[in-house]
C-alpha cells in the first residue's frame, strides 16, 4: 500500500457521488476562509455522515476502519506516540508486533502527519482509519495525568524538605510560575477535565495526601506519600481564590477562575480544618460549553414538551426537587435558557451563583450581611420581573413569599431537596405552608435524579442477582422480568468502571384541579394517593427500571435511586393500564 500517494478527499467523494460537485465548492470555499479540515466541513454541514466518508478512505487506501469505542487498547502502546503529537496529529497507536506499529488517524490522509509519525516511531507504520469524537474520547482516558501528578508531587516535597520556607512568600513570588506546586496543580486540573471529574478532594492525613476526583457521581481516589506537600497546596489555592492564607482554624469559601485545555472553568472552592491540616473541596463548573439546552438532558420527548409547556406559563410555581448532585440547577438553568428573551425580566437569587447569563439579573444571597433569600426575593419583586428563580427553598419565608408572588403574576423556579414530587407537599406543608397557597399556586413539581450509563465500549449481558431479582418480581411485570440486562465489563475507555457519563432520571407531577382541590383541604394522604393515580404520572424507579431494559443503565443503578423512594411507592404501585409503564 502506497500510503503516501495523495488523495483529494472532496473529488473522491464526489465521484463516489456522496457529495455534490456544488456542495465540494462550498465546503471548499468554507476552508479556505476557516482553515479547518474539508472532512469536518462536510459532515458539520450535513453533507455526508461521518462513518460513509471513513468507509470510502478505508476502501480507497485499502487500510482497516476501527470503532474505538468497542477496540481494546493497551496503554503502554498509546503512549508511544507522546500525548502532544496524538493531539496534534489526531492519531493513536493501537498495535504493535514484528511488523510495526498499527496506527489510528482522524485523515489518514495526511501525509505530513504520516511523515512525521514514521520519524518518531523508528519503525514501519501500518495505518488504520477512526472516527475523530473516538480518538479524541480514547486520548483523554489513555493520557491521564496521574504519573505527571505523582512526579510534581515529589518534586515539591523535595523542595519543601530542603530547607524551611516562608510559604506564603515562596507561592505568592513572581517566579512562581514554574514552581512545583503549580505545576502540580496544572496537572491536577487538567487530568480532572479530560475525565470529566465535577469535584476535587485534596485531604491531608498523617503520612499520605489523599486527592479524590468526582466522576459521574462517584469519587475515584489518588493516594501520595508526600504528605508535607498537602499545606503548599492548600496555601497556593488559597491565594488564588483570595482567602486568608493566615487562617487555618476556621472554614472558608472561595472562587477563582482558571483555564484548562482551552477550556474556561469557574472553581468554587471550601476549605475546612482537619486533624492534619486542612482539607480542601473545588466545585468544577465547566463556562466553556454554556447552558445545556432542555433537549440535551435526556428527558423523554412527552415529558420534555409538558415540562415546556408549564414553564411558559405567564405565572405560577415549578419546584424541581432531588438530593444534593441530582443536576436540579442545571434543570432551571436550561429553562432559563428557554425562558430568556429580550421581552422577559429574569431575575435569580442564588447561593452561590454557578453559571453567568445575559440579559439575567443574578443576585448572590450573603446571610452574612441578612442578605438571605427571602429578604432579595421580597426586593426583586420590586424590580418589575416576568420570571423569578430562587435557588433553593429553605424556610417558610421563602416558600410564602414566593407562593404569592406566583399568584400575583409571576412564573417563579425553585428547588426543594426532597425524595420524590409527592412528597414534596408534605415538606412544604411541615414547614408551616398554608395549604391553600399551594393549591393555587404550586403548577408542577419535577423529581429528578442522575443514574450513570453503561460504557458502549465494554457493554455487555448481565444476570440479575437475587437481591435485584426479588425487586424486580415485587415491582415489574413479567416480561421485564425476564428481559436482557446489561452492564459494563469494565476497560480503559471507562476507566474500569463500567459507566461512562450519566442520564437524567426525571417525574414529573402536574397538579390538575382536583389535585389542587384536595391539597386546598390539606389532607396530604388523599393527595399522594390521587397522584399516584393520575395516568400521566410515571414514579422516578419505574423510568429508571425502562433505562435498564433499554441497556442505557444497569440494574444496580436502578435499585441505587429506588431505595429511598421505595417505600413511598410501595403503599401502591401503579398498573400498566393507568401509567403506561412497566408495572
Amino acid at each position: 500500500m502506497n500510503v503516501r500517494k495523495k488523495i483529494r478527499l472532496g473529488d473522491l467523494l464526489v465521484e463516489h457521488k456522496l457529495i455534490s460537485q456544488a456542495q465540494l465548492d462550498e465546503a471548499l470555499a468554507d476552508q479556505k476562509k476557516s482553515g479547518r479540515k474539508l472532512g469536518r466541513i462536510l459532515i458539520e454541514n450535513n453533507y455526508i455522515k461521518e462513518d460513509e466518508m471513513l468507509q470510502i478512505l478505508s476502501q480507497q487506501l485499502k487500510i482497516p476502519f476501527i470503532d474505538l469505542m468497542h477496540y481494546k487498547y493497551k496503554t503502554e502502546v498509546i503512549k508511544l506516540i507522546p500525548e502532544i503529537q496524538a493531539r496534534r496529529f489526531r492519531a493513536v497507536a493501537l498495535s504493535k508486533d514484528d511488523q510495526g506499529i498499527m496506527v489510528g488517524m482522524a485523515d489518514p490522509t495526511n501525509i505530513f502527519a504520516y511523515d512525521e509519525l514514521s520519524n518518531l516511531l523508528k519503525l514501519p507504520i501500518r495505518l488504520a482509519v477512526v472516527r475523530e469524537a473516538d480518538l479524541l474520547r480514547t486520548i483523554d482516558s489513555a493520557y491521564r495525568k496521574t504519573d505527571q501528578i505523582s512526579n510534581f508531587a515529589e518534586q515539591l516535597s523535595d523542595e519543601l524538605a530542603e530547607t524551611d520556607v516562608d510559604l506564603a512568600a515562596m507561592l505568592s513570588s513572581a517566579d512562581v510560575a514554574d514552581a512545583p506546586v503549580v505545576k502540580l496543580l496544572q496537572s491536577l486540573f487538567e487530568d480532572a477535565v479530560q475525565i470529566g471529574a465535577s469535584d476535587i478532594h485534596i485531604e491531608p492525613e498523617e503520612k499520605v495526601i489523599r486527592i479524590r476526583q468526582r466522576v459521574d457521581g462517584v469519587l475515584q481516589e489518588h493516594v501520595m506519600d508526600e504528605a508535607r506537600i498537602a499545606q503548599a497546596l492548600v496555601v497556593r489555592l488559597k491565594l488564588l481564590a483570595g482567602l486568608d492564607i493566615s487562617e487555618k482554624r476556621l472554614p472558608q469559601d472561595g472562587r477563582l477562575s482558571i483555564k484548562v485545555k482551552e477550556r474556561s472553568l469557574d472553581i468554587r472552592m471550601s476549605t475546612m480544618p482537619v486533624q492534619y491540616g486542612e482539607s480542601v473541596v473545588m466545585r468544577l463548573l465547566d463556562q466553556t460549553g454554556g447552558i445545556l439546552d432542555l433537549s440535551d438532558l435526556g428527558m423523554p420527548m412527552e415529558l420534555r414538551t409538558r415540562f415546556q409547556t408549564i414553564v411558559q406559563r405567564p405565572h405560577g410555581m415549578l419546584l424541581v426537587t432531588g438530593p444534593t448532585g441530582s443536576g436540579k440547577t442545571t434543570t432551571l438553568y436550561a429553562a432559563l435558557s428557554l425562558l430568556n428573551k429580550p421581552e422577559a425580566k429574569i431575575i435569580t437569587v442564588e447561593d452561590p451563583v454557578e453559571y453567568r447569563l445575559p440579559r439575567i439579573n443574578q443576585v448572590q444571597v450573603n446571610t452574612g450581611i441578612g442578605l438571605t433569600f427571602a429578604r432579595v426575593l421580597r426586593s426583586a419583586l420590586r424590580q418589575d420581573p416576568d420570571i423569578v428563580l430562587v435557588g433553593e427553598i429553605r424556610d417558610e419565608e421563602t416558600a410564602e413569599i414566593g407562593l404569592r408572588a406566583a399568584m400575583t403574576g409571576h412564573m417563579v423556579l425553585s428547588t426543594l431537596h426532597t425524595n420524590d414530587a409527592v412528597s414534596t407537599v408534605n415538606r412544604l406543608l411541615d414547614m408551616g405552608v398554608k395549604s391553600y397557597l399551594l393549591a393555587s399556586s404550586l403548577h408542577a413539581i419535577l423529581a429528578q435524579r442522575l443514574v450513570r450509563r453503561i460504557c458502549e465500549s465494554c457493554t455487555q449481558p448481565a444476570e440479575p442477582d437475587n437481591q435485584q431479582k426479588a425487586w424486580l418480581v415485587k415491582h415489574a411485570n413479567t416480561d421485564v422480568v425476564h428481559s436482557i440486562f446489561k452492564k459494563g465489563e469494565g476497560c480503559p475507555h471507562c476507566n474500569y468502571t463500567g459507566y461512562h457519563g450519566r442520564i437524567g432520571v426525571y417525574e414529573l407531577l402536574y397538579l390538575d384541579q382536583k389535585l389542587s382541590e384536595i391539597l386546598a383541604r390539606g389532607d396530604s394522604a388523599a393527595f399522594a394517593l390521587a397522584a399516584r393515580d393520575m395516568k400521566a404520572y410515571t414514579p422516578l424507579n419505574m423510568v429508571a427500571l425502562q433505562y435498564a431494559v433499554e441497556g442505557i443503565t444497569t440494574l444496580a443503578e436502578v435499585l441505587r435511586i429506588s431505595a429511598d423512594v421505595d417505600a413511598i411507592t410501595d403503599e401502591k404501585i401503579p398498573d400498566a393500564t393507568s401509567t403506561g409503564t412497566l408495572v
